[in-house]
Formats: structure tokens, C-alpha cells, sequence
């Protein structure tokens, strides 16, 4: 059975999202919180493999100019099958018509400007003081 591609949060397992955002650093909070972040979120992609979770991603929009991309986590074994991109498509395909930023691991810049994102010089944050230092150990700040 191949990849399939699911863009609404029905009937996902949600501690398989948890996991593999955990996995990546990404995030570190539970299943339950996962789901009600997703669910709030403008729109969603999953990438479900014999019913297991193996990619994710979701964008936050007003759904008329803004969006941000967050949450984008594959499963290592699809690396470099073009499923990474396939998610971040998806999620440009339902925010077209908006500008869309992102923020991402160092590492992981390279990827995102062969998607066609460029670096922005003035981004900024305020991160809760719980993830500030962690985010200067990451080199995101």
C-alpha cells in the first residue's frame, strides 16, 4: 500500500503526531495537546502510511493574505523521496493566495529555499522563557 495523503484531522493517532514531532524536536507536547493544536490550525496535511502517521504538517492562516507553515516532520525512511515537499505543496496549495513565512531548524534551510522560500532579515520572536535558552542551544537565535 502506498502513501497516502490526508488533509482534515479525521481518524488520525494522534500519539504517532506527538512522536514524530518529539522525534524531530519539534515539539514536546502530549497526543492530546497535538490534536488541539492541529484541529485549530487553517490547514493540515498527513501522510499516512498502512494507517500510521509517517508525515505532517499544518499551516495557521487568516486564509486571505498571511500564513505560517509549522510542524513539518517526515518519517526518516521517506527522506528524499520528494514527500517532505509534498507536504509543504499541500499546505501552499490551501493558503495560495497569502504571503507565507516559516521558521525552521538551521539545518533544515537549505530545503526550504530549494521550495522557493527566501531568508528574511528582520524576523523576530519572543519565546516563552521556558524555550528561550533551548532555542539559543538550536541555533535559532
Amino acid at each position: 500500500m502506498g502513501i497516502i495523503i490526508q488533509q482534515h484531522c479525521d481518524d488520525i493517532n494522534w500519539q504517532e503526531v506527538a512522536d514524530l514531532l518529539a522525534f524531530y524536536g519539534l515539539s514536546s507536547f502530549d497526543a492530546i495537546t497535538q490534536e488541539q493544536v492541529f484541529k485549530r490550525s487553517y490547514a493540515v496535511v498527513f501522510l499516512l502510511e498502512n494507517n500510521h502517521v509517517v508525515g505532517v504538517g499544518r499551516a495557521l492562516s487568516d486564509g486571505i493574505c498571511q500564513a505560517a507553515i509549522y510542524n513539518i516532520a517526515l518519517a526518516k525512511h521517506l527522506h528524499g523521496q520528494q514527500y517532505g515537499r509534498l507536504i509543504v505543496d499541500k499546505l501552499i496549495e490551501q493558503v495560495k493566495d497569502c504571503n507565507i513565512i516559516l521558521y525552521t531548524h538551521p539545518q533544515t534551510v537549505e530545503f526550504y529555499k530549494n521550495l522557493g522560500f527566501d531568508l528574511m532579515k528582520t524576523g523576530m520572536a519572543i519565546y516563552q522563557t521556558d524555550h528561550r535558552q533551548q532555542m539559543k542551544e538550536m541555533g535559532f537565535i
